[in-house]
Order: C-alpha cells, then structure tokens, then sequence
C-alpha cells in the first residue's frame, strides 16, 4: 500500500497549535456557511464545501502523524463518503491497514494512529473510525448491513489505486451481501425504521433523516441502486427505465428541501439534532423566511412543506423499491382480474400500456382494487402512470354525473375508507376535492392536534370502518350498536371527510367545511334531505363534545336544549358515532373512558328526550322519582329490604337523586351500610370496561379545606381528576363523586389504595394537605395560552367560573387551594385538556354569616382573579 508523503511535522507546530488553528478556521467556515445559507445558497453547495474543508484538515492531520511507508490508506465512508457534510455531521473514517492490526501482535502504527485521531477530536471535529484489514473489511460487512452501507459511499482520501481495489473487492457481491440479499436486508431495515416513527411523516417532531420519508429514506434508494445497478446517480436510472425524470427531479426537489431543513435544523441546535422539536420550529420556520397569515401561523407553512414532501419521497421510493424487486426477481407471470386489471407479483396493474385513457378509469382502479383482498398495492408502472395522469384529472364540480356516480359507487362499496386512503396517499383525493388538498400536509401548532389535518381526517374515517366491521371495541360502548341504525353509511363519512376540510382559511372552519359540504353533496347529485344531513353534521360536529365536556348532562335543560338542536334520531345517531371518530382521531392519548362515558350518556338520555317528545320536557322531580324507583329496584335485586333502602336514601341528598345515575345512587346507597352519618367513608370502583378508569365516592362531614384535601390526595395518587361533583348531605355531610384517570396508564394504584389514603387524609387534620410541587414539562413552553378567566350565574345562589389557561401538572390542586384561601366552596368541577390548553369550569360559592351558599358579588369575584392569575402565572 502507499500513502502521500508526511509532511514535517515539527515546521507546523505541536499538535495542540495546530489542533486550536484547525478548530479556529473550522469555525470561521462554519460562520460563513451560515451566513451563505441565511443568504439561500444552494445547499448542496454547502455540504459539498463543508467536505472539503474537513477533507484539508483530515489530510494535513494524516500527513502529519502517519509515516509514508505506513501501509496504511484513508478512507471517507458513510455521508462522509458521499462528499456530503452538515454543520454537525459525524465524521466517519475508515483506515485500510495492509495487514490485520493486533492480530500478529505487531503495534507499530498504533501510535501514530492514536495522535491522528487525537489531532482531529482536538480540533472539534466529530470523528468516528474503525482500522480494519481488508479481510476485516469483508467478514465485518458480512456481519452488519450498516457496515457494508458505509463502505459502499466509501471515498478515497490518501489511498492508492491499489488500495482501492482492495476495498472494493473487500465488498464485492461475491463476498458480502449479493444484490437480492442487501436489498431486502435494506428493505426490512427500512420497514423497521419506519415503525420506530409510527409509520408515519406525520408527527409533532419528525425527524428529518431516518422518520418516514425522510433523507434516509432518498439515501437507501441510492444505497439499493449502486448494490443492485450498479450506479447510485439516480438520473442514471432513467435511461435503464428504473425511475421517470419526472420521478428523479420530484426526488431531487424534495430532497434539497429536506436537506434544506437539516442544515437550518443543525445551525439552531449547534449539534448533531435530527429531530425537529418544538424548540426549533417556530425559529427555523423564521430563519427559512416563513410569515404568519390569516389563518397560518409561519411554522404551519413550513412543517405543512415538510409533510408534503416527506410524503412525496415515500410515494416514489414504493415505487422504485417495486422496480428493484421486479430487476431481481424478473418479471412476473401476470394474473388476469378482468378485462382492465391484472396481478403481477400481487402488485395491481392496469392490462392497457396506455392507462388511464378515460378519467373514470381512475375510479375504475380503486373499485377492483377494493374488491379484491389479495392485492399487495398498486404496481409501479401503474402508480407512475397515474401520477401523470394526475394533472388532467377533473375536480368534482368540473366531472360530469358519470363519475359521480362512481365516486359514491366507492363510498357504497367494500372498504370505502380503505379506498379514501389510498386515494389520498395517492393524490387522487386532493385533485377530485381541491379543498382535501390544501389541508394535506396541514398541521396545527398545538399539543392537542397531533396529526396533520388529512391524517386526522382518515384517523376519524378509519375510526368509523371500526364501527362498520360490526365487531365490538371497547373503547367505545355503543358505537358497534348505533352503526347498524344507519340508512346510508356513506352520508357519514361525507361528514367525516369534510368536518375539518375548512381548517386554515382564517374563518370558522366548521361554517366554512358545511358550506363546502353542501356544494359537494348538491352537485354529485345527492338529494336535498341527504345534503343537509352531511351540511348539518359538518357545521355541528362539536356540539355534541363541547356539551358533553363543559355542560351538565344530568340537568334535564340541558338534555332539552341539545334534544332541541339535534332535533331527530338519525342525527343524534350519526352525530355520536362522528363525536365518537372526531375525538379519538386527535391525538391517540385523548379519548379516554371518561370521554366514552359521558358521550354514551348523552347519547342514551337524548335519545329518550327525542322519544318522549321535546314537546314534553322532563323536569327535576320527575327524573328524580324515575332514578329514585330504579336504583330501589337495584338495590332490591342486591337483597336489600324496602325499610333499610328508604334509611339509606334518606341519609342522601335529593339532587343526588336529580342528577345521578341509578347505577351511581345505588352504589353510593351501598356504600353508607355499617356508618354513622360523621364517619368518613370512601368507596372505588372501575368504570365499567374500562379497567384504569374509576369513580371515587366520599362521604364525610363537611369542613373547610375539605375538597382541596381530597383533590391534593388524588394528585399525589397519580389520579387525573375529569369530573367532580360535591353535594351536601343531610346532618352537615358531604357526598362527593370524583370521576379519574391515572396521570400515568403505566401505574394505576389500586382501588383498595386510593380507598385507604383518602380515609386516612380526612381522618387526620387536612390543614397541611398540600398538592406536591411539580416541574412544567419542557415542551409546554412553546404552547402558553393567555390565562382566560370568567364568571357567569347559570344556577342559583352559585357561581360559575370558566377557566382556561396552560395546563401543567398540579394545576387542579393549585386551583382549589386558591378557592380554599379565598373562603370558597365548591359545588362542581369539570376538567378538559386539550393538549397543553386547560379548559375548566367550577361551580362555587361564598358562605354567608347564616351558613347559606350565595354567589360572589364584584369584588370577591375580582379578588378571586387576582389569586387565580398569581397561581397559573407563579409557576
């Protein structure tokens, strides 16, 4: 082996000079490449020149420390190879020794070696390196794919022709990973990648070089052709028929953008950061010229190009993977499906070279494709040839009634959101709905919506296919019961489609998606009556969520008022099942089994309000009579006598009776067995099917601080309050109902636990019961919501307080201690959390000198703003 000749080392000064010269001129380059990549230089230029500069400085350091007999050769392998260099990249670099170090024991070159690399760290340069034989070469490539990758891209910095030959023949196919087995080794290693990042683009911090559509992905395209063409230039590919120009230059342009992101990504992180955290979006956002507008914030434009092209990538690189399959494997023996459509290794394929020569021979596609379960997807000559076709393929308002009728015919059909989906991945949905495409890619800077809108939009559609499959989740009571009731399943998933279509454009986007809804619906031909329903459901697709949520579904007015809006059954019947998709689409942590409760309840008590007749409201006796009978008939069935069921319910608050549950009233009836009315008596129990959810009982004579003892004791529990209920019981007791969820699913304290620490609390003196002290999660910074604090008279002699602000952990507790100094009590509690935004009402009281609950007058309630706002702000 040769190497260039060493220069004098001592004319250049000691290693530490020259180590502090290389770091100072490294960082003046960076400088510099900063301020060319502020000015929008191309940033290939600025990876390549960043290379190069690394290249001097490696080379001067090498010539420095290795002796020129040294059979030893440098090389660049891995991005380093490539010529590629962001501003915090690894350094990777391969030492080809002519022997096998350490093998004959001989360590004449360690030293030099050591003082090579110790030069390079000095200089700050993040250097890794492996010094291996060309023997060494092939068996560790033999054993680990990421090795052979990195040789692959290997460059020659101070190595002879001969030295390259070897290292290529150290990797050569016939010695390590032939072309079949590196590509589904490269395949499977992707596959894998992919599920570490949940299979998707879109995430709330994607990383940019190994998520779905990222660089790596562009990468191993290049990595599979040079093993398996033999040439990684990707324009290369277009003449051996592999990739379509069109192709190479949507990969290119997607790829510079996505480099693009990553230098800016490394400038702001000033280290090796792949991940683009909220820490960095809104700056990069506005270092990459960016601006907010009506209705799009600058850092929803910039991850809304993000996600559109980390989807484009993923759509080309399935094709070419399938191209790469078929150069291996050859061509397959095709497998007619009718007289349109084939099979060709599972992939689906149009028969006619000439395809689609008709716009309804798109729709035609996804019809056989739905029909037929055996198909692996859509084969690439196909997918290419509909990609072009793409541009020439009419929206639904310029198609004539053949293709409507097709299109519903997709929508009646087998799987017709498996269909949407395919349809939107790929972007046949955002040409036939133009407003689907201006939400594609489109996120919304928040903790509470963790998809892009189009992703959220087939997480609601794949929700409702759950319910059509007519198997029961739990997760959901009734769903699996309502969706059977449904005449015309695909006016709902109209609904689904267009519920969130509105987002973006600066107004309300449920007016705005109702609005395009109708046009929709009229002009593909649907009647009237069905046309207002999907109208009807877009427009009000919160209603039923915000009533459930903020509202008190146990006040028969409230019933009334949201019977009266819903107005028929069939509403109420599409309105809950979309509810239902709407709120565990958002976020995978959202829907929960307090959300499923209070949703299945509103359900069931609307639809016996719509049955009875809005014409015949029910009032608060008469529903308390109703719940009084059938918890009596509850309690009877558990062997209750009718003498100690009356002792027990006289020892129970009449709103109790109101507003409960007969299942709940007879529970707590249960609970008061064996007591006296000063005992304290706490009772759990799960939430039926929903394991981690529980309700909490407390019976216990009332004094100050008591619920904020209680709430403090639950937080220290993990327990994440949703809904509290406090009444006062006869003889100066207190029957408080806590609806929970453990803060953490990981750790559920048990039922016996939560029982025990709770007696013991209120046993003991709650003075010093204070909620623990917490650190705010990092991320919530990027997400503060301006405190909002109002009051309202909803109910007599009560108070209600609307409060929203940033959420945190503790916040609750710190809430209800403020109302305790401010001599406050607190009737109602209902908690939502929206991401990182706490949206909370309270129904509270002052007490007067006779001991009577009256609301507070203007100068309590401003007091009490005061405290609240040091509270959320004294974080």
């Amino acid at each position: 082996m040769s190497a260039p000749a060493a220069g004098d080392a001592g004319a250049a000064g000691s290693d530490a000079e020259w180590a502090a010269r290389a770091r100072s001129a490294l960082a003046e380059h960076a400088k510099a490449l900063a301020e060319r990549f502020d000015a929008a230089v191309d940033v290939d230029r600025l990876v390549a020149e960043r290379s190069r500069v690394v290249d001097r400085h490696v080379l001067e350091a090498w010539q420095a420390c290795i002796p020129v007999d040294a059979p030893l050769a440098l090389f660049a392998v891995g991005g380093y190879g490539r010529g590629e260099l962001f501003p915090h990249s690894d350094i990777d670099l391969l030492v080809l020794s002519g022997e096998d170090l350490g093998a004959t024991g001989d360590t004449r070159h360690e030293d030099a070696l050591s003082r090579f690399f110790t030069r390079l760290w000095d200089a700050g340069l993040p250097v890794g390196h492996a010094v291996r034989s060309a023997a060494q070469c092939t068996e560790a490539a033999a054993q680990d794919i990421t090795v052979m990758t990195a040789i692959l891209e290997s460059r020659p910095l101070a190595a002879g022709a001969a030295d390259r030959r070897a290292l290529q023949e150290a990797v050569a196919p016939t010695r390590a990973w032939p072309a079949n087995a590196f590509f589904e080794a490269k395949r499977q290693e992707l596959r894998e990648r992919h599920a570490r990042h949940g299979d998707t683009s879109d995430n709330l911090e994607p990383n940019l070089k190994d998520g779905p559509g990222g660089l790596r992905d562009v990468q191993t395209l290049h990595w599979m052709a040079l093993r398996i063409i033999g040439t990684s230039d990707l324009e290369s590919l277009v003449a051996v028929g592999q990739l379509g120009a069109d192709e190479v230059a949507s990969l290119e342009r997607e790829r510079k953008s996505l480099s693009r992101l990553r230098f800016g990504l490394h400038l702001l992180a000033r280290k090796h950061e792949e991940r683009l955290r909220f820490d960095y979006q809104k700056r990069l956002a506005e270092r990459l010229g960016y601006t907010d507008s009506d209705g799009t914030l600058a850092v929803e434009k910039m991850m809304q190009g993000f996600y559109r092209s980390a989807s484009l990538v993923q759509r080309i690189s399935e094709r070419l993977l399938q191209r790469f399959e078929e150069q291996i494997e050859g061509e397959a023996i095709p497998q007619p499906l009718d007289e349109a459509f084939e099979l060709r290794r599972g992939y689906l394929a149009a028969r006619d070279d000439a395809w689609p020569r008709a716009a309804e021979d798109v729709f035609a596609l996804f019809a056989t494709w739905a029909g037929h379960d055996a198909v692996r997807g859509l084969h690439s000559q196909t997918a290419r040839a509909l990609a072009e076709a793409l541009p020439e393929f009419p929206d639904y308002a310029s198609a004539g009634t053949a293709m409507h009728q097709a299109f519903m015919g997709l929508l009646r059909g087998p799987e017709p959101v498996a269909t949407l989906t395919r349809m939107a991945r790929l972007g046949v949905l955002g040409r036939w709905i133009p407003a689907f495409a201006r939400v594609s890619g489109r996120m919304q800077f928040d903790l509470f919506h963790v998809y892009t809108v189009d992703q959220h939009t087939l997480a609601v559609l794949k929700n409702l296919a759950i319910f059509a499959s007519g198997s029961h989740d739990e997760r959901f009571t009734l769903a699996s019961e309502v969706w059977p009731r449904l005449r015309k399943p695909e006016l709902l998933l109209l609904a689904g489609l267009f519920h969130d279509i509105g987002k973006g454009r600066g107004g309300d986007h449920s007016e705005l998606g109702a609005e395009d809804a109708r046009v929709f619906c009229d002009t593909i031909g649907l009647s009237g009556a069905e046309s207002g329903l999907v109208e009807w459901l877009v427009r009000r697709h919160l209603l039923m969520s915000t009533t459930a949520q903020k509202q008190d579904i146990t006040d028969p007015g409230v019933i009334h008022r949201f019977a009266t809006e819903v107005a028929d059954r069939d509403r109420l019947d599409h309105l809950y099942l979309l509810t239902c998709a709407d709120i565990a689409g958002t976020s995978p942590k959202l829907w929960n089994a307090w959300k499923d409760r209070l949703l299945a309840d509103l359900y069931t008590a609307t639809r016996l309000a719509l049955r009875r007749g809005l014409e015949h409201p029910l009032a608060a006796t008469e529903r308390a009579a109703e719940n009084r009978e059938a918890a009596r008939a509850m309690l009877a069935a558990f062997g209750t006598g009718d003498e100690e069921i009356e002792a027990l319910f006289e020892r129970m608050p009449e709103i109790g009776f109101q507003r409960g549950r007969p299942d709940h009233l007879a529970w707590q009836a249960l609970s008061l067995r064996g007591i006296r009315s000063g005992d304290v008596r706490v009772r759990v129990r799960p939430v039926a099917a929903h394991a981690s959810a529980l309700e909490v009982f407390v019976h216990s004579p009332d004094r100050d601080g008591l619920f904020d003892a209680i709430v403090a004791t639950l937080d220290r529990l993990g327990l994440a309050i949703q809904q509290a209920r406090v009444h006062d019981g006869p003889d100066g007791t207190i029957f408080d109902s806590f609806e929970v969820l453990p803060s953490d699913p990981r750790h559920v304290p048990a039922e016996q636990e939560v029982e025990q620490r709770l007696e013991s609390t209120l046993t003991g003196t709650i003075d010093d019961v204070r909620p623990p002290r917490r650190t705010q999660p990092s991320h919530l910074r990027h997400f503060r919501t301006a405190p909002q604090i109002d009051f309202d008279e909803t109910r007599p002699r009560l108070t209600q307080i609307s409060l929203v602000c940033t959420d945190r952990p503790g916040l609750l507790a710190e809430v209800t201690r403020t109302f305790r100094t401010q001599a406050l009590r607190v009737h109602e509690a209902r908690i939502a959390t929206f991401g990182a935004r706490a949206e909370d009402l309270f129904q509270v009281s002052r007490v007067d000198a006779e001991g009577n609950d009256r609301p507070l007058d203007e100068p309590q309630r401003q007091a009490l703003r005061q405290a609240l706002l040091a509270c959320i702000e004294g974080e």
